[in-house]
Order: C-alpha cells, then sequence, then structure tokens
C-alpha cells in the first residue's frame, strides 16, 4: 500500500506539534530551578523597577551588572510566585 503525500505531510506535522508540546511542558513544568543569590542592593533594585516598569525583565536586567533576563525573571518568581511560596511554606514547616 502506498500512503499519499497528504497523509505523510499530516505525520510530519503531528510529529513536530508533539515534539513542541512536549518541550513546552518540559519548560513550563520544570520548578527545579536553582535558587538566584542576590545582594540587598539588586533586590532593592529590582523591587523598585518592578513597581514602575513591571515585568519587563530586560529592562530591569539592563541596570544590573552582570545579570540577565532570566536570572531576574528567576529570582522574583521564586521568591514571589504563589507556587515557590506555598514550597517555602512545606520546607520550614519540617
Amino acid at each position: 500500500m502506498f500512503r499519499s503525500e497528504k497523509t505523510e505531510r499530516m505525520d510530519k506535522r503531528r510529529r513536530r506539534q508533539s515534539k513542541a508540546k512536549a518541550s513546552c511542558s518540559e519548560e513550563v513544568s520544570s520548578i527545579e530551578w536553582e535558587a538566584v543569590k542576590m545582594s540587598e542592593e539588586e533586590e532593592d533594585l529590582i523591587s523598585r523597577m518592578y513597581k514602575l516598569v513591571g515585568d519587563r525583565w530586560e529592562l530591569i536586567a539592563g541596570r544590573i551588572p552582570g545579570r540577565t533576563p532570566e536570572e531576574i525573571e528567576r529570582y522574583w518568581l521564586m521568591k514571589h510566585g504563589v507556587v515557590f511560596a506555598n514550597r517555602r511554606r512545606e520546607f520550614f514547616r519540617k
């Protein structure tokens, strides 16, 4: 039996989509981040900048030498995110 070109293209598209979904879900569900250490000055600056510009991590990182937008965002989410706040509570209860 021969498969039609259309069927083969659809199969390829489905495989690509399933791979894309798998990689996206891995990124989103990756809660095992390494904690980002910040100095008090950096924490203060991030907090003040966040109040001014919101979650524009690139803009905030531009004000802190040696920090990437990803580090700033990860720090913020780990400190202020609901999921991480719940984990911190569970950790300190033990």
